[in-house]
C-alpha cells in the first residue's frame, strides 16, 4: 500500500536479546536502499500508582544505571520481553516485583508505542499498575542490584518531567498519560496496601 517493500535482512550481529541486521528495501520509484535495524522482542513498562488515605496520588520510580548513557536514569519499572510467549501483562507484573518489590492487583494497558522508529522495530507496551502490595524485590544483574527505589508524590514527578529532570521516554509518556486520566477522573483512588519506604 505504501509503495515500499522490505526485500531481505542480512544478520550482522546476534546478541543475547537483540539482533542487528542490515535491511534492504525498495522505494516506490524502484530504487533500493539499506538501513541498519536492531531487531527486538520489545519491552514492557508500568506506572505504579499509589493513593494514600486522603486520595493523594504518588508514583514509584527507579534510579538505575544505564550503560549507553553511562549515568543513572530515573524511570518507571520496565523490562525486555525476554521470556518466549510470555503475555505482556505477565511481563509487566513480573518486572514490578523484580525491580520495586510490588505486586499489582490491577494492570491496565495505557498504550503501545515505538521507542525509536528510525533504529529498531521494538514496540513498548505501557501499563498502569494499581492496587499494589509490597512483596519484596527479586533483583537480577548489576544494574538492578544497585538501583534506588523512589516513592514520589505524583505531582512532584510530573513537575520533574516539565523541568526536564525526567528524560526517559517511556516514563515521560506514562506519567503524562496517567496525568490526563487523573484530570478526567478516569482513575478511581483506592489505598490498597502499597506502602513503600524509599527516598523522596
Amino acid at each position: 500500500m505504501t509503495g515500499f517493500r522490505h526485500l531481505r535482512d542480512r544478520l550482522v550481529h546476534q546478541g543475547y536479546i537483540w539482533r542487528v541486521a542490515v535491511g534492504t528495501f525498495e522505494a516506490p520509484d524502484g530504487t533500493t536502499f539499506e538501513r541498519d535495524i536492531v531487531r527486538s522482542p520489545g519491552a514492557v513498562a508500568a506506572v505504579p500508582l499509589i493513593f494514600d488515605a486522603e486520595g493523594n496520588a504518588s508514583v514509584v520510580l527507579v534510579s538505575q544505571y544505564r550503560s549507553p548513557y553511562d549515568e543513572f536514569v530515573l524511570e518507571i519499572p520496565a523490562g525486555m520481553r525476554d521470556v518466549a510467549d510470555e503475555p505482556t501483562e505477565a511481563t509487566a507484573y513480573r518486572e514490578l516485583i523484580e525491580e520495586v518489590g510490588l505486586s499489582a492487583g490491577h494492570l491496565e494497558p495505557l498504550t503501545e508505542f515505538y521507542p525509536s522508529a528510525g533504529m529498531t522495530d521494538s514496540v513498548l507496551h505501557l501499563f498502569l499498575a494499581t492496587d499494589l502490595t509490597p512483596v519484596g524485590q527479586e533483583l537480577h544483574g548489576p544494574e538492578e542490584e544497585h538501583l534506588e527505589v523512589l516513592h514520589l508524590p505524583f505531582e512532584t514527578a510530573l513537575a520533574m518531567v516539565e523541568r526536564g529532570e525526567i528524560r526517559d521516554a517511556k516514563t515521560v509518556i506514562g506519567l503524562l498519560l496517567v496525568a490526563r486520566r487523573l484530570e478526567r477522573g478516569d482513575i478511581a483512588p483506592h489505598t490498597g496496601s502499597g506502602t513503600v519506604t524509599a527516598a523522596t
